[in-house]
């Protein structure tokens, strides 16, 4: 009986440990593919500015001099011939400017008062002493005079804008006649104030004649380096490729600038690397509109792994086998790829039995439906035959198909909704005076690569966007 009895426990034990055998099937090894990332296609955004030139008319209407005078005035004389002399008085007016195509007119109406005397002279000679002053415009209105400046814009790939300045010919709108036999002077009034006009464009060249906005430019590019925080939801970057300028053009009391970038972004849910490089020239003319954008999510798969798990880890349900009931846990699951098509899905079980398995199946989108599943999940071959030789009845439908219900995402509501946030994100005050708006038109996903580290999911963002300044401060 002893000896009976020791067989028996050791049946027992043998059995018991059979029982608790945990099922661990090899890895999968997936096939190799032709799979691979395409490269991302660049992103082409094209943004008219819209900027107000009021502020650089009243920077101008600083900078211009109201008042002009002969030289010396009011004490000195202008002696243009031995018998003639005189000094005047030049006030403008407000400044007025009129803009269209590259070219911006700024002028203004003057407003002038001139003493003169005359006297006798012989080749050269004075023999006669010079008559009482005559005047012009100072117990009387004073004369008027149209003056103005055109000024063409040149923006050069470099970032340099040149300001070409034209002073126009001045346009008396009264005569200037002095004492009693009426001797008109306006030519003379003219060609002193031309003198004066010629300083002032000169100035106008030395400060305005050619802005280098490059810097400026650096800043902005040196931004869309940066690396920005999603509100919690991934960390993008740009990473600009071009800068253009489509077109440029004034009207009425408004610069156009059409702005064109071309860029590369990427979303990832681990904050990358920032790098920094010199803004490029000013790249060429593109007619596009609106903007295109073509986004790159990369998604990790521990993250994405915590997510499936909130939805299925701890589930339970029974299996039938014959007349006896088996009992299924799933403890957490684990996704990764491996550089083709297919996702695995790594599953830690209990109940009956314990162990792992893998499933594979295929990432889909459905562009109708805005569905993002995976499909066509199924045991992989080496957990396939694994489960053939020890546990047969986890060889079950039910299993895949529990699995798949928490692998299949409708995106309508998240899309929506993130229409609705960068529509507001678009249409927004970014520094005083600065304003944009813009529009979504729409928001799609257009591949999805499951590589081995992380799940590439690629999307395609349309819309418009414009921009407008309505103010500069100058003193920056």
């Amino acid at each position: 009986m002893k000896g009976k009895g020791i067989i028996f426990s050791a049946s027992i034990v043998l059995l018991l440990a059979s029982c608790s055998h945990k099922i661990m099937p090899e890895k999968p090894s997936l096939g190799q593919t032709a799979f691979n990332l395409d490269s991302l296609p660049v992103s082409e955004i094209n943004i008219p500015i819209q900027v107000s030139l009021k502020p650089v008319y009243a920077m101008a209407e600083k900078k211009v001099d109201t008042l002009f005078t002969s030289p010396g005035y009011p004490d000195g004389w202008v002696q243009s011939a031995c018998d003639t002399r005189y000094k005047y008085s030049f006030r403008r007016g407000p400044l007025q400017m009129k803009a269209t195509g590259t070219s911006l007119n700024l002028g203004f109406t003057g407003y002038y008062k001139v003493i003169g005397s005359t006297r006798v002279c012989v080749s050269g000679t004075a023999i006669s002493p010079w008559t009482p002053p005559c005047k012009c415009g100072f117990d009387e209105p004073e004369r008027r005079v149209n003056v103005s400046f055109t000024n063409s814009i040149i923006v050069r790939p470099d970032y340099k804008i040149k300001l070409n300045i034209r002073r126009n010919e001045p346009q008396p709108l009264d005569k200037c006649e002095v004492c009693f036999w009426g001797q008109d002077i306006t030519n003379q009034v003219m060609k002193g104030l031309k003198e004066n006009l010629d300083e002032a464009k000169a100035e106008l060249d030395k400060n305005f004649g050619t802005v280098d906005l490059k810097q400026s430019f650096q800043q902005v590019w040196d931004k869309l380096n940066k690396v920005y925080d999603l509100y919690g939801m991934g960390w993008l970057q740009m990473n600009p490729q071009k800068i253009r300028i489509n077109n440029l053009f004034a009207r009425n009391d408004s610069l156009y600038v059409y702005l064109g970038l071309s860029a590369k972004p990427v979303i990832s849910l681990e904050k990358p690397s920032e790098h920094s490089s010199v803004v490029p020239n000013i790249g060429d003319f593109s007619q596009q509109e609106g903007f295109s954008i073509f986004l790159d999510a990369v998604l990790n798969y521990d993250s994405l792994s915590t997510i499936l798990n909130r939805q299925v880890m701890n589930k339970e349900f029974d299996l039938n086998k014959g007349p006896v009931k088996k009992k299924f846990i799933i403890r957490d699951c684990q996704l990764y790829g491996q550089g083709n098509e297919k996702l695995i899905i790594k599953i830690n079980f209990g109940g009956t039995n314990e162990g792992t398995f893998y499933l594979t199946g295929k990432p889909v989108y459905d562009i109708t439906t805005h569905i993002l599943e995976v499909k066509d999940i199924d045991f992989d071959i080496k957990s396939k035959n694994t489960l053939l030789k020890t546990a047969e009845w986890l060889f079950s439908k039910r299993i895949t198909g529990e699995i798949g219900k928490y692998t299949r995402y409708d995106l309508t509501s998240f899309i929506d909704t993130a229409k609705t946030t960068m529509n507001q994100y678009l249409d927004h005050e970014w520094i005083k005076g600065v304003r944009s708006n813009g529009n979504i038109d729409n928001l799609q996903i257009v591949n999805i690569y499951p590589f081995s580290q992380h799940l590439v999911i690629r999307s395609n963002c349309t819309g418009t966007l414009s921009v407008k300044v309505e103010s500069v401060d100058f003193s920056l």
